[in-house]
């Protein structure tokens, strides 16, 4: 089991969205965050004041998966995010120790789906 963590231009949410159901990855999890990388962000003046604004703004992708799902799943974001510049974002891919669904008490293999 492992855990998909994807940051991605918040403007790609809709394609990654549809490449991960076309893929038949629909339990996903999305958050609003803000982040640096190569990028550096960008200045900007309002009212004559100069800012530095280096945070941009990014969702945040979570998703649980099989073993057997891992390179489905990042390969459907990869499309629905790839754009060729800098700034198309990250995907990182970690293990899960356990799992265990609440409603059911299932664990492991089962509790993901």
């Amino acid at each position: 089991m492992k855990l998909i963590i994807a940051y991605i231009q918040p403007y790609k949410l809709n394609d990654v969205k549809q490449e991960l159901f076309k893929d038949g990855i629909h339990k996903i999890s999305v958050t609003n965050s803000k982040g640096c990388g190569q990028q550096k962000g960008f200045t900007e003046s309002y009212r004559g004041v100069e800012t530095e604004v280096n945070l941009l703004d990014k969702m945040r992708i979570e998703i649980a998966v099989n073993d057997s799902f891992v390179k489905k799943t990042t390969d459907a974001i990869i499309r629905g995010a790839r754009t060729g510049a800098i700034g198309d974002g990250k995907i990182f891919i970690l293990p899960i120790e356990e799992t265990i669904r609440i409603r059911s008490g299932e664990t492991g293999e089962e509790a993901i789906g």
